[in-house]
């Protein structure tokens, strides 16, 4: 990006007002209420403050009678789309009032700065979707088999990413915004894709960027470090069947990624990230357990038990696909 702030990696719209914004948060289950009050009470925290907060609930009546009537100043909906979170989060991008739409997870929470840091880089009209660092927030000490590589299994930033704002293909879904109107243009997120209750499914964050990446000649989609929000891990997803599970589903999921997008696209990051990052990860730890520390071993093995997790999930998924467009052509 030739001639914007992102030449050195410093904001220079620093003096710049606010940009109006709409921050969406979407909640499925009461089990997490108090961590959604918390993601409400990091945003509303802001300075400046956001303009509009929306709260979607995914079909749960009860949530949303809760909700409406704890949830203060915030919008309260309920989901227009099908059961998931992509169609919680276009309830609430259609109904977002300003030109950049924000997501934070129900179970994230926002540092201060956040929002500003986030949201300053669309003073470069190249940008059209921004995403920033998730930190997990353990309920105990990290489990020493998993990997950092594979943070991104309990939806945070992994090791491999970019150190400094930069340019990257999509945002992680906890932490991110879009320019409102591209978003809406494109479709918005596709329901085909995503989160629908505990099922641990993801990428449609990944496929609405590339989407819109593809349709705006030019855009980017601009990362940025230093716009923090704090990641409950739910204690759930410290296990090795729940690690193994969602690497599966994530290899499903850009199994269909792929048939809307090409592989080019579709696997581009994760290309990078199994023959860059994981190899250079295991050498570190390879190294590491050399040195007496014997828990890198299990490390090692997540690592090669994850990629074969998401690689049979992706043949799954692409074996699927194509069974379902042999039934349509019969």
């Amino acid at each position: 990006m030739t001639g914007s702030y992102a030449d050195t990696g410093e904001t220079r719209c620093s003096a710049l007002p606010a940009r109006p914004v709409t921050v969406v948060i979407c909640a499925y289950t009461e089990a997490r209420w108090e961590q959604t009050q918390a993601a409400v009470g990091s945003v509303l925290s802001q300075s400046p403050a956001p303009e509009q907060v929306i709260l979607v609930i995914d079909h749960n009546p009860e949530l949303a009678e809760r909700a409406r009537g704890e949830a203060a100043g915030v919008t309260v909906l309920e989901s227009e789309g099908l059961p998931g979170l992509s169609g919680a989060r276009n309830t609430g991008l259609r109904k977002a009032g300003h030109p950049v739409t924000v997501f934070l997870d129900d179970d994230a929470e926002a540092r201060q700065g956040w929002l500003t840091s986030l949201t300053e880089p669309y003073a470069d009209p190249r940008v059209i979707a921004t995403g920033g660092g998730i930190q997990p927030r353990w309920p105990r000490a990290r489990p020493a088999w998993m990997p950092p590589t594979f943070d991104w299994v309990i939806g945070c930033s992994y090791a491999g990413q970019p150190e400094v704002p930069s340019a990257v293909r999509n945002p992680i879904g906890a932490n991110m915004s879009f320019r409102t109107d591209a978003a809406l243009e494109a479709g918005g997120f596709d329901s085909g894709v995503g989160r629908v209750g505990s099922r641990p499914s993801g990428c449609e964050e990944t496929e609405l960027a590339i989407r819109l990446t593809s349709r705006n000649p030019g855009s980017v989609v601009w990362y940025v470090p230093a716009a923090v929000v704090d990641h409950h891990v739910d204690p759930a997803r410290l296990t090795l069947r729940y690690f193994l599970r969602r690497c599966w589903h994530e290899g499903r999921s850009k199994a269909y990624v792929v048939t809307l997008t090409g592989a080019s696209a579709g696997l581009q990051s994760e290309r990078r990230h199994a023959t860059a990052a994981i190899p250079a990860a295991a050498l570190g730890d390879f190294r590491a357990a050399s040195r007496g520390d014997f828990p890198a071993f299990a490390r090692i093995g997540a690592m090669l038990a994850g990629i074969s997790a998401a690689a049979c999930g992706y043949l799954a998924g692409r074996s699927a696909i194509t069974g379902r467009r042999r039934q349509d052509v019969h």
